[in-house]
């Protein structure tokens, strides 16, 4: 009999380690991707919150990091436009382009292709959700300032979660059109003063949170937990969807920060920015089937951490100041984080466009 228990214990333990060994941490095939976009957010932007938080940052979570090159086909430093249709859809195209190739002809995003297979999709940002980066995930025109045709085609769109600012796109239109009647016509929930309850949106419902400006406030000016809010309900909506779904989060201001040379402004987004990394990785644990990519479009303002000048003529190297050295973009290589299954594949040096490819492989959608 002992050696009956002894043959079984020997059995499972080997039946453990070929388990283990099967799937080890990285790989698999996760249900859901969430992609989360610093926008402007390059290295030092996020060594800037190992130094500017008391917090561990949710960025040392990660184990899986690579680089990314993300010229534009036009320009050697992308837009905003540019990177974010790389992203969306895997190919090069010139700044200011959305959703379109080169040809400006219309190219299939991945939140177009996990809808077509059943998935559920969603999409949040602190600025306009016609903004470059948003737009890209679920629009098709030529150039980013399209801002009305870009609301057009989202509230045609089946986008099951959206939220962020830019309701004027929608309402107050040159063409006299007014689409949050026709959303409301085709019964999507919408919101326009504060997100709804989780208990607000029926199982299978679209949602959509347009905030009356043009964009979110800074976090200096009182914004609050809205992206982490906003993406905590999305997180719980799609969920529902045994499917799966698709989540893009995009921390819009991170670049805006860095356009002004706003080291205060730039920090605070990213500050916000890493408490929903911190967010969606608590998710993702819990699911266990949850891929999570963290990156950005470019890096904004050659942000730099240097020593702080003194009155006597020496720099402090005790004291960190943030300096620029443009108002612009640039064009050094940014990092990628990535947990959960599939994260294994997001190591290396690599460009822009495989993003796509990569999560389309990760997950054979």
């Amino acid at each position: 009999m002992i050696k009956y228990f002894k043959a079984c214990f020997l059995c499972c333990a080997l039946l453990f380690i070929a388990i283990s060994c099967s799937n080890p941490e990285g790989e698999g095939t996760p249900k859901n991707v969430i992609l989360l976009i610093g926008d402007g957010m390059g290295l030092t932007q996020v060594s800037s919150s190992f130094y500017y938080s008391d917090a561990t940052p949710n960025f040392s979570r990660f184990k899986h990091i690579g680089l990314i090159n993300t010229s534009a086909s036009s320009h050697k430093i992308t837009d905003s436009a540019a990177g974010a249709t790389a992203f969306a859809s895997g190919k090069k195209s010139y700044n200011g382009a959305v959703g379109v190739n080169s040809d400006t002809v219309s190219i299939p995003t991945i939140l177009e292709i996990a809808e077509k297979i059943g998935r559920s999709t969603g999409v949040v940002a602190t600025s306009s959700i016609t903004h470059a980066t948003p737009a890209c995930f679920y629009s098709h025109v030529r150039s980013r300032g399209m801002h009305e045709e870009i609301a057009r085609q989202l509230s045609v769109s089946d986008v099951d979660y959206a939220a962020g600012a830019g309701l004027p796109f929608f309402t107050n239109r040159d063409d006299g059109a007014n689409y949050y009647d026709s959303l409301s016509l085709r019964d999507v929930i919408l919101d326009t003063t504060s997100l709804a309850t989780f208990d607000e949106i029926c199982e299978g419902c679209q949602y959509m949170y347009l905030d009356t400006a043009g964009s979110m406030p800074r976090m200096l000016d009182g914004r609050g937990d809205f992206l982490s809010d906003a993406t905590k309900l999305g997180l719980d909506h799609l969920s529902r969807d045994e499917e799966g779904f698709f989540l893009m989060v995009e921390g819009s201001q991170i670049d805006w920060g860095g356009h002004a040379n706003d080291a205060e402004y730039l920090t605070t987004e990213l500050l916000d920015f890493d408490k929903v990394i911190g967010l969606v990785l608590d998710f993702a644990e819990r699911d266990g089937n949850t891929l999570v990519i963290v990156t950005a479009d470019h890096e904004t303002g050659g942000f730099a951490l240097s020593s702080t000048p003194m009155e006597e003529g020496w720099s402090d190297y005790n004291k960190v100041t943030g300096t620029f050295s443009t108002g612009g973009h640039t064009t050094t290589l940014i990092p990628v984080f990535a947990f959960g299954p599939g994260a294994s594949r997001f190591n290396g040096i690599y460009e822009n466009t495989e993003i796509f490819h990569k999560m389309l492989e990760t997950t054979g959608w």
